[in-house]
Formats: structure tokens, sequence, C-alpha cells
């Protein structure tokens, strides 16, 4: 009974964002029904529905009891969000009262961890209370989806959002919320193509909306090299300036790469980086001719074959270069981790790879960071503490995810990004006019349907640490292809991420899908229409 009522409500709810092409006049959009609690995406670990609604109006104010500067930068995003779309000043006060009260700390809180939240709106107030930082800023994420697709949205198209003025009604209830997982990541390839600052802050919102909390940047591979490191500059400036295809490519600066850091930390995101080895080294290889074994340096490579590059693993120079990039990367990187790769090195013997991957992880930690590498490590001698990223598939033997399960009995944490399930960067049918297929064709549900906790049988639940949506950029070159292929996938990979495993269901998930489309409209996301998903007309 609770499903088909869930079911019904859903219905409704997308039939009611059809209202949101057209204007309707202010009273009518008072009046217009509210999103239910339980239609977030991911969805709320617990929700209790009833009471008053609450109506954000010209009086309405931005609330922070206490005067904590990290809710008062998170309020101020927040006005920053609604002011454009309803037209009202939404002043930030450290004052008591009605309104939008953003709480840190204090009772109630002490169970929600480091990114939980709880959310309560009466015809008084709407009340999110976090413990940390964290928690409230996903807590205002939520708040965004009970809102009207065309509230709370910055990057509205012209002639797609409502006229200021009009009231926004939020449904009454409690939400109590918190994740499944402590690791919720994406991954983006700047390396085959480049990708700017905007372009990557762009992606980093559209992110913070699902509540994701890693940012993996493949910075290194053969096509291209895209950080400067200053005791090898050639790294960036020969080795970043092409890309797959032959375009002119592209590098950060170490000032681009802390704005991106800074830009990512603000939204609540950890940056992730990785320099991709032994193996996809051919921009370094062609920057510098002492890391190739024969002193020679390869040309500049612009194509998309994968395995014939590999550093020099005997050579002293090797482990100069790992400790310089390491050393200057780790500096620049406040979060905790540094991804080495590690996968496709079929150049490198498997002598060769052991011994490297025993000599660069503890330079890894030298300088203070945990070290992730793709889940080849577990071929090797993974460090106490690595992290693992399994990308298999359907198609990998078993004797590989044997080594990969074996190495998670032992201790080693692991990250779940199966090819044929969470890279975007799979056509989504044989008609998708971007993207690889092969690992499979990925259709929005085949994304979404499936369990981490589960998923490589053998591995003890307390291993996986969480889920990564990768998207490989070798067809991909602007921000339209990346939303192209991301949405409307990532959201549920964010949904496996966060929600419990009991709220999984594909049919009211794709109802909540539904409704995100206009908001997405209203946004500017180019997405993928899939026919899997019953998105509104009109």
């Amino acid at each position: 009974m609770r499903r088909r009522r869930l079911l019904g409500s859903l219905l409704l709810t997308v039939a009611a964002a059809l209202g949101t092409a057209a204007a309707p006049p202010p009273a009518a959009r008072a009046a217009a029904p509210t999103v239910p609690l339980d239609h977030v995406v991911p969805a709320p670990a617990a929700v209790h529905e009833g009471g008053t609604p609450y109506t954000i109006g010209a009086g309405t104010r931005i609330r922070v009891p206490g005067g904590s500067g990290d809710a008062r930068r998170i309020a101020g995003y927040l006005a920053g969000l609604l002011r454009p779309s309803t037209g009202y000043a939404l002043p930030v006060t450290t004052k008591g009262g009605d309104g939008i009260v953003l709480r840190l700390g204090g009772r109630g809180t002490a169970d929600l961890g480091a990114e939980g939240y709880r959310l309560r709106v009466d015809g008084r107030a709407v009340t999110i209370g976090a413990r940390r930082p964290a928690g409230l800023f996903h807590g205002v994420q939520t708040l965004r989806q009970l809102l009207p697709p065309a509230a709370g949205e910055h990057r509205e198209r012209a002639g797609a959002g409502v006229p200021p003025g009009g009231g926004r009604r939020i449904a009454g209830g409690t939400i109590a919320d918190t994740p499944r997982y402590g690791y919720r990541g994406a991954m983006l390839d700047v390396s085959r193509h480049f990708f700017t600052v905007d372009q990557v802050k762009r992606y980093i919102d559209e992110l913070a909306m699902y509540k994701i909390n890693k940012l993996h940047l493949h910075l290194s591979d053969d096509q291209g090299w895209r950080i400067a490191i200053r005791s090898w500059p050639r790294l960036a400036t020969y080795g970043g300036s092409t890309q797959v295809g032959g375009g002119k490519g592209g590098y950060y600066s170490q000032d681009d790469y802390r704005e991106i850091v800074s830009y990512a930390a603000d939204r609540y995101l950890t940056v992730v980086p990785e320099i991709d080895m032994p193996g996809h080294t051919n921009a370094a290889l062609a920057s510098y001719a002492d890391l190739n074994c024969n002193g020679v340096a390869p040309p500049l490579y612009t194509g998309t074959h994968v395995g014939f590059s590999s550093l020099c693993v005997p050579k002293k120079v090797t482990y100069d270069f790992v400790d310089d990039v390491v050393r200057e990367l780790a500096r620049l990187t406040p979060g905790p981790y540094l991804h080495i790769g590690g996968d496709e090195a079929h150049s490198t013997s498997h002598a060769d790879y052991v011994a490297f991957m025993d000599k660069v992880q503890p330079v890894v930690a030298k300088y203070g960071k945990t070290v992730i590498g793709w889940h080849q490590l577990t071929g090797a001698h993974p460090a106490k503490g690595a992290l693992a990223q399994y990308w298999g598939y359907d198609a990998t033997g078993a004797a590989e995810r044997q080594q990969v399960t074996d190495a998670a009995r032992n201790g080693t944490g692991l990250i779940l990004s199966p090819a044929d399930r969470a890279y975007l960067d799979m056509k989504y049918d044989k008609d998708t006019p971007l993207g690889l297929n092969w690992a499979g064709y990925v259709g929005v549900r085949r994304a979404y349907d499936w369990d981490p906790g589960s998923y490589l049988q053998g591995a003890p639940g307390e291993a996986i640490r969480g889920v990564e949506a990768p998207l490989w950029s070798e067809t991909l070159s602007t921000s339209a292809h990346i939303e192209y292929m991301a949405f409307p996938r990532l959201p549920g990979i964010a949904e496996l991420g966060w929600s419990p495993r009991a709220s999984h269901d594909w049919d009211s998930y794709k109802l909540r899908l539904a409704a995100q489309g206009p908001r997405w409209d209203a946004l500017g996301i180019h997405y993928y229409r899939s026919p899997e998903v019953p998105w509104p007309t009109g």
C-alpha cells in the first residue's frame, strides 16, 4: 500500500512540474502543490510528512543563530540561490526568530555525524540543523529540491524562470538524513580533453546538488599533463600542449588548481588528484627523455589507444620525478588522498610493476597522503590504509575479482566504479552520439539498479568505502558533452552512495528522477532525455 501511495504522489509531482513551463499568476503560484519531502534525490534516510507548509515571502529572513562563520557562509550561498528567482531580499542575520534557520550544533545533532542534517518545516520556519558544516550544506541542497524547479536556481535560462515575488511553499514535516557511505565521488578526466577552471567549477556545482563529496581529477595521461610542476616545468608546458585529436590542450597553473580546490571545498567536495603511473605516461615521457629507459623522448600522442607507455622502473631519476611531483601536488592538496593510478600498465612487467608500487606508495605516505589506486594495485602490495578503486565489469575474470576481494579481506578499502554501471562515458545505447561502448551500453536503470554492498561477492561489507562515477573524455570536449553523459545517470550513482539500501527501488526512483528534469531545464543543464524515464512534457 505504501508503495502504491508513493507512486501515486510521485506521479502527481511529475504532473505538477508541467506548470513550470509557463508563469501562472501569483495567487495560483502560492496555492501550487508542494513537493513531498520524500521526492528528494538522493532519497533521505527518514521522512515524516505532515503539518503546515512554510511559505517564503517578502518578510523571510535567513537566520544563523550563534553566528557561526561556516553557517553564515552557507546562508550567504543559499541567499544567492534564492534571491534571483524569488525577487525577495532574504537578508542573512544572526538574530533569532522565524524564517529559514541554519543551525550548527546544539541539541538533536549529535547523531548526525559529519555529513548528516535534520530539516524541519512548519508554518513558522524551515530549520536545518547539523553537527558539522558539510551536513548543513547538504541540508540546503535538499531544501532546493523542495522548492519549485525555477526557485533556488542561480543559472536559469532566459525565459525559463517564473516572475519574481511569488510565494514559495515548502511542505511541512521532518527529514532526518545521514549518508550510507563516506566516499561518494565523481571523476573528471581532464587529460584526454582539457577542461578550463570555469568548466570544472560548473561540474562541481552540479555534483554538489546531489551530495557528491569527492572530485577525482585525472590530471595526467598519455595525451596530456594538466598540472604545473615547478621542478619539472616541461610536463605542463610541453606535455600539456595537446589533447585527443590534436587540439591545443592546456594545463592548470598551481594557482588555477588552488582555485578549483577552494571552490570545491566551499561546496564540501574534497579534490582527489590523480597522477597515473607507471603506465598512461606518454605525456611525461615526451616531456623528459631521461624518464625513458632508452633516453629517447617519444612524440606527443593524440590518439586513444592504451597500455603502450611506461616509466622506466629501474632508473633512479624515475623516483626523483615521482618524489617531486607527489611533494608539490600534496602541498597543493589539503584533502587526505592522492591517486597514483596503476591501471593498464601493459608495457610494464609484473615484477617491475610490483617494485614500482612498493617504492611509490611510501612516497605518498611521506607527504602525508593516503594512497588510492585503480584496482590493479591489489596485484602488488597495497599499503596499509590504501584504497583500491574497482573498475571491473561483468567480463572481468574471476581471478582478477578474487585478487580484489582477497585484498579487501586483508584490510584494503574499496571504492566501487564498475565500468558497465558507473562509467558515465559509456554510451546509453547504440544511437548515443558520444562516448564508448567497450564495457557495453549503460542505460539509466542499469546505472542505478545495483547494490554496492553486495556487488563484489566475497568482499566484506566494511571494506566498501563508497562509490564513484568516472567520466573519461576521449569523445567529450565541452560542458554540454559532460552534462549529456552525466545526466541523468550521475544522480543514480549519488543515491547509491548516500541513501539506505532499503530505499532502493527503480519504479519510485525513476519518477523522482523525472521530476528533476524541469530543474535541469531551469539550470540550463544539457541532459539526455532517456526513454527509460517518464519526463514531464510541455
